[in-house]
């Protein structure tokens, strides 16, 4: 059984929002989910349908068109604390998914990080709180495939009131969270919690024979 992340927070530093403090300003924070795309509130606007989970496959770029996400993935690990490693603060193009865990696709919950911001601006993530339910994630994999996932809920949790169980748990379908930090913001402590994306598969592409 592999090693699940404990609830996930960057490190003080990667999650401190320096560009935000060097700005002065808290004008340009990033999007907050709206309540309407919370699990138990607003519109069905997505569906239940799932398409067949696929073999385990490592993934090698995510794409979010509806906030012009294109950008590759580098495997992570867990720190010596148990919580999930970062990708390199300094290339605001990256995100990494959790490499001892499912792979995107497969039967299960993958989990896809990055950051919000670094100290020469937005990053990879900055628009992830303003998805809705119904956007769609897609993953290309090394197998040539691409997995299509459809978002269920946008929700933020503070930091000491993250569900570990909530969105690490084992899923009997191909289940993707994507995560980086948000919620509230501090100049002394930066942010204070972090915005994760909950979706399910519904789609497979396969590149190579297109």
């Amino acid at each position: 059984m592999n090693a699940k992340p404990k609830g996930w927070c960057l490190t003080a530093a990667a999650c401190a929002g320096v560009w935000l403090v060097q700005n002065g300003s808290q004008t340009v924070t990033p999007p907050v989910p709206s309540a309407a795309q919370a699990f138990a509130a607003g519109p069905r606007t997505h569906t239940d349908a799932a398409a067949d989970p696929l073999p385990p496959s490592a993934p090698l770029r995510i794409r979010i068109p509806d906030i012009e996400v294109d950008a590759p993935l580098m495997g992570l690990g867990l720190g010596k604390d148990g919580s999930l490693d970062v990708p390199p603060a300094e290339n605001r193009n990256l995100a990494g998914w959790y490499r001892h865990g499912t792979a995107p696709g497969a039967e299960g919950t993958s989990i896809v990080a990055g950051h919000v911001d670094n100290a020469w601006g937005p990053a990879v993530f900055y628009g992830l709180g303003a998805l809705e339910k119904g956007h769609r994630i897609e993953v290309s994999r090394a197998d040539g495939r691409t997995a299509v996932f459809t978002i269920d809920a946008i929700e933020v949790y503070d930091y000491d009131e993250f569900p570990d169980k909530k969105v690490y748990g084992a899923r009997d379908r191909a289940e993707l969270r994507v995560i980086t930090c948000g919620g509230g913001f501090s100049e002394k402590s930066g942010y204070q919690g972090n915005v994760v994306a909950f979706a399910h598969l519904i789609g497979v592409r396969n590149e190579w024979s297109a």
